[in-house]
């Protein structure tokens, strides 16, 4: 349940408001005027919530359900209690997140920690940073010289802005978040602990030891990308480090230089990208992948947990296991390995 205390709602919306916010049909019209004040799971839903049930195999939430509206899938509709009002719509959880950024603002972005405006005085932003307005540096974020920010764009307690690093707008550099070597889109979000820009991981063998080979590049990051907490993402060594417009980054990621990132990818928490990858556009990751270096991810590709990568994958393919391979090649080896260890032992 959503806690009133951290996120109140912006206001109260009629399920005939959602339905034209959304372009789901509102089965029965008398039920247009249904006040929805919150957001819930179905399992949990109240007299005053919104909620949703997508498709046949998630119908039991649809047994007892307490709502105000409910947006379901069209082959579930006869299964709602009487009294709630539905909304009917091929994408109801797409649907219920669009009402839900809607009615809690604040939960959708970041806000400023402290709550103040403009640069705070116990902020250091050098004289040749350019800021333009409206811009918010929290107290013991530090900005370097000849840095450029957007209008918008916060920058919250302790971050630190490099030297000619720029920022676009309504971005958010999170606590604690270094930032360097870069050059970052509008709508940008780098969350808490985040290092962005460090050097790559270049080294030669030297007589007494490894000798670092300087790491000149940039990392790039492109409009609407999202960062999250204690991911490193490291510049390029003469090229550039990419991350690609609207993708989507989790907690605890490496991303190693000159790696380049299309447009829409999701990367799940504690991958590790080696350096010089190549990865197409909508590429899913989930959790624990681990890429080997200069490899490429063909577009559309969905590369499955856990997964341990040393070859190219071609664009739109399913992938598992540890080497990762074709998800049917995966599920027979696994289908074999299960029937050997069920066969009795003779003797």
């Amino acid at each position: 349940m959503s806690d009133p205390v951290f996120f109140e709602p912006s206001r109260r919306y009629t399920a005939l408001e959602i339905a034209n916010l959304t372009g789901a049909e509102l089965l029965d019209s008398r039920h247009e005027q249904a006040s929805v004040a919150t957001i819930a799971p179905a399992r949990d839903g109240t007299s005053d919530s919104l909620v949703f049930v997508e498709g046949r195999r998630n119908a039991g939430l649809l047994d007892g359900l307490r709502a105000a509206a409910v947006l379901c899938t069209p082959d579930i509709t006869s299964l709602v209690p009487a009294g709630i009002a539905i909304l009917v719509t091929q994408k109801p959880q797409a649907a219920f997140a669009q009402v839900a950024r809607l009615m809690f603002p604040t939960a959708s972005r970041p806000q400023p920690i402290t709550g103040e405006t403009g640069v705070s005085p116990a902020a250091y932003v050098h004289p040749t940073a350019k800021l333009e307005a409206n811009v918010i540096v929290e107290p013991g974020a530090v900005i370097g010289a000849n840095v450029a920010i957007g209008s918008g764009t916060i920058i919250a307690p302790n971050a630190v802005v490099g030297v000619s690093t720029q920022i676009g707008r309504d971005c958010f550099i999170g606590p604690n978040v270094n930032v360097q070597c870069a050059l970052i889109g509008n709508r940008v979000v780098i969350h808490s602990g985040a290092s962005v820009g460090r050097e790559g991981f270049g080294f030669v063998a030297g007589a007494t030891g490894p000798e670092r080979i300087p790491q000149i590049g940039r990392v790039v990051i492109q409009d609407n990308v999202e960062i999250g907490a204690n991911t490193t993402v490291d510049r390029g060594a003469m090229a550039d480090t990419i991350i690609g417009e609207s993708s989507k980054i989790d907690n605890l990621v490496q991303i190693a230089h000159n790696v380049r990132i299309g447009r829409g990818c999701v990367i799940a928490g504690q991958c590790g990208i080696s350096g010089s990858v190549t990865i197409g556009d909508y590429v899913m990751m989930g959790g624990r992948v681990g890429l080997a270096d200069h490899l490429t991810i063909g577009s559309g590709a969905r590369l499955a947990a856990a997964s341990g990568f040393m070859n190219d994958v071609p664009a739109g393919e399913v992938w598992a296991g540890l080497p990762a391979r074709p998800m049917m090649e995966f599920m027979r080896d696994v289908a074999a390995i299960r029937k050997l260890s069920s066969k009795p032992k003779k003797g």
